[in-house]
């Protein structure tokens, strides 16, 4: 069993599209096990992002993600990383396929309603990030 972070941004959350989220992972065999609505502030976000700090696009990144509330959770299940990459579908939602959460949610390459871990190794990081082991019920 895997674990993986997910996270509806700031315009996922404004769009009111958190049950419709949630209810495709859940659809695709995935279980929400921590789940909280927070509002990051721009460090908070800058401490998220920090492996993008040289890139380009950082400032922007942290100014979006601290701009509204988010919902953060831990899916689990088989091949919870893989699963949940694919339900998200591609980063630039025109580059996404039919039927993702991108391609029906999200305005644009920043603004792509949804985040998910990319490796084992980044799920584990960002989980910690957001939940303590008594936030987790599995």
């Amino acid at each position: 069993m895997e674990r993986t972070l997910s996270i509806i941004k700031p315009d996922g959350v404004e769009k009111n599209v958190i049950g419709e989220v949630l209810s495709r992972f859940e659809k695709n065999g995935l279980r929400v096990v921590a789940l909280k609505r927070i509002q990051l502030s721009k460090s908070d976000a800058e401490g998220f992002y920090a492996v993008h700090k040289e890139r380009p696009f950082f400032g922007s990144l942290t100014d979006f993600m601290s701009r509204g509330p988010i919902v953060v959770q831990v899916l689990e299940g088989d091949n919870a990383i893989a699963k949940n990459r694919e339900i998200m579908g591609a980063t630039n939602p025109e580059e996404a396929a039919e039927g993702t959460i991108r391609k029906d949610f999200a305005t644009n390459i920043e603004e792509n309603t949804v985040h998910g871990s990319d490796s084992p190794e980044s799920a584990d990081f960002e989980i910690k990030y957001f939940f303590n082991a008594l936030e987790i019920t599995g």
